[in-house]
């Protein structure tokens, strides 16, 4: 597909708690377009995040990426440079943990369910099950979604996911069982968060809940190979492989 000219802007959507910001990205041609939610890292909504969603709403996708920290402010939330070099990184990260470990599952996915109606009647978007990526903590929102609202998400791409699989009575992993949509999971093999036998975990759980998936696993790339405002986490050839990767399965689902 030949890539088309992209509109972004703020929107803001009513929540019980509260009105949430988002950015929504869509191709600016006037037509409806299949619906994508982008779940951020920990970081949140943030230059970076949007250049993703622009270049996924130029492959023809109406793509909102919520603010899903609102309850802590508007976005950007996580007050961070440009671009995060070594010496600032663990910082950074450590301002967004009590921000997103605020975020309880319960919010979360009363949350999603606001995201999922205002973009069955967006003018913008054909309506219908829609597409969902998330990175980071992000993919833990993106596994939660896709179990939790099955018969409204088509695909679920979860890309260096965080804590997918937890000791707690709610861990993520337990709505795998749910999923009605097909799966891209992909990781790095240097992943400290998310280390290879967790992934192998993860993929023995969707084996089991009979999810039809597909797992991919990238040489040398860290936690974070996508982000790439993070420099020492991101990896330019990971994240081209997940962007093939994505593009092919909402290609394929939406």
């Amino acid at each position: 597909m030949t890539p088309v000219s992209v509109h972004g802007t703020t929107v803001i959507l009513p929540t019980q708690d509260g009105d949430a910001d988002a950015y929504l990205a869509r191709p600016d041609d006037g037509a409806a377009h299949p619906s994508v939610i982008l779940y951020t890292d920990i970081m949140g909504v943030r230059p970076s995040m949007k250049k993703m969603a622009d270049r996924l709403a130029s492959a023809g996708y109406a793509v909102l990426v919520p603010n899903v920290f609102y309850r802590s402010g508007p976005a950007p939330v996580v007050d961070m440079p440009d671009v995060v070099t070594e010496d600032m990184l663990w910082d950074v990260v450590g301002r967004a943990v009590p921000v997103a470990q605020a975020l309880t599952p319960k919010d979360a996915m009363r949350d999603a369910l606001v995201w999922l109606d205002w973009l069955e009647v967006s003018e913008f978007t054909t309506g219908g099950p829609v597409g969902i990526t998330g990175y980071c903590n992000g993919g833990m929102l993106c596994l939660r979604t896709a179990g939790s609202y099955p018969d409204r998400v088509a695909a679920a791409a979860i890309i260096h996911g965080s804590h997918l699989i937890t000791d707690a009575p709610d861990s993520p992993h337990l709505v795998a069982d749910r999923i009605k949509g097909e799966v891209f999971f992909a990781n790095g093999d240097k992943d400290t968060v998310n280390p290879p036998e967790e992934v192998e975990s993860f993929n023995a759980v969707l084996s089991a809940a009979g999810v039809r998936y597909r797992s991919e696993m990238y040489a040398d790339a860290q936690h974070g190979f996508c982000s790439s405002d993070l420099l020492p986490l991101y990896d330019k050839a990971a994240d081209e492989r997940h962007w093939a990767g994505l593009l092919d399965l909402f290609d394929r689902t939406l």
